[in-house]
């Protein structure tokens, strides 16, 4: 299939936005390091940071209707949809594949020898293909065990789906409507489960569609409204105030409250601002590749977490010996990251997109 070129008008690029992505990602790996040292959130440091996805569906909602509002009707569904099937599938397969060698391999733990080659295949082609399959309740039933961030691409592509067929299309009062609806939901599913930290795994998988909902609604409306704020704030301000949210306390009795303010409103007064922020040529080169490395980390971090979380079960270290191994592990990941981007995910993309795009797109 032969893409057609893009509409002429140049889309905007909010660079700022990109470096943001990548300070979230990186919480999103230091939380879930957090997760296995210190189980429970009130004694977490970075408890809220569960909260990284919602700002990413907001980002997306809002990078998405800038990018193509104006282009679809000359692009069309299976080009916009095939644009964004060669943006992120291939660390979807990527990932997969490091879940199933670490799953196999794991030399701390029998998972593999409990569940079997059969069940590993499925549990695979599940996770290559995004088709949610819960099995390994011994490690929190995660819809895609393998790698399990997997579940939050899994409804990106339901919104882009949703996007491509139906909001691209909506009227501002329909959006808006819609959009209020989704926020009443996200509202209920805080109530009812007493926070946000949902969607991941079989037993709260309606959450995740409420999550994905609730802020790419948000962030398209935002970016329709015109939603973009001039400030004097830099990356450097912009990240504080994002890592702020995650470093939030988790009070279970106020989370109910606390998760939908900053999922409805922080989060898109932050996208806002750095819509609206200028940076340095310096600062423009750390946002573009905190942008860069920001999907293959949150795409390849976590099979080595489940190898992390098995030694922790088998050799018991000191709770310091595990503090301590979090930045080291870190940094590998982040040097993996970006071997991942220039070895293979750029250059693959690029390969598809000169296979199937007849002009460069803006992926």
């Amino acid at each position: 299939m032969s893409l057609p070129p893009a509409a002429a008008q140049p889309t905007p690029h909010f660079v700022v936005l990109d470096g943001l992505r990548g300070v979230a990602a990186l919480a999103v790996v230091v939380f879930h390091f957090m997760e296995f040292v210190v189980p429970d959130y009130t004694h977490s440091f970075i408890a809220h940071a569960y909260l990284a996805v919602d700002f990413f569906f907001c980002l997306s909602g809002f990078v998405i209707a800038s990018a193509y509002d104006t282009k679809f009707a000359q692009l069309g569904v299976g080009p916009f949809l095939l644009r964004r099937l060669v943006r992120l599938h291939p660390l979807v397969l990527l990932g997969s594949v490091l879940g199933l060698v670490t799953f196999v391999a794991d030399p701390f733990s029998a998972l593999y020898a409990t569940y079997g080659p059969r069940v590993t295949a499925r549990m695979f082609l599940a996770s290559c293909l995004l088709v949610p399959y819960p099995m390994v309740h011994e490690r929190y039933f995660n819809l895609f065990h393998l790698n399990p961030p997997t579940w939050s691409l899994f409804w990106e592509y339901v919104a882009n789906l949703l996007y491509a067929l139906v909001l691209v299309r909506l009227r501002p009062k329909a959006l808006g409507v819609l959009t209020v609806l989704a926020a009443g939901a996200l509202c209920y599913e805080a109530a009812r489960v007493g926070n946000l930290a949902v969607g991941f795994d079989g037993a709260t998988f309606g959450g995740g569609a409420v999550r994905m909902a609730a802020s790419f609604l948000v962030g398209m409306a935002l970016y329709r409204a015109g939603g973009i704020l001039p400030t004097r704030l830099g990356f450097l301000a912009l990240s504080l105030l994002l890592l702020g949210a995650f470093v939030l306390p988790f009070v279970p009795t106020w989370n109910w409250l606390v998760d939908p303010l900053l999922v409805l409103l922080y989060f898109p007064g932050l996208v806002a601002l750095g819509a609206g922020a200028r940076v340095s040529a310096w600062g423009a080169t750390v946002c573009r590749w905190s942008g860069e490395l920001s999907y293959p980390l949150y795409m390849v971090h976590y099979p080595f977490l489940w190898l992390f979380l098995s030694y922790l079960e088998h050799e018991k270290p000191p709770v310091g010996t595990q503090v301590a191994l979090i930045p080291i592990a870190t940094l590998l990941l982040l040097l993996l990251a970006y071997l991942v981007l220039v070895g293979l995910d750029a250059p693959v993309r690029r390969y598809l997109r000169q296979r199937l795009v007849a002009a460069r797109p803006p992926f």
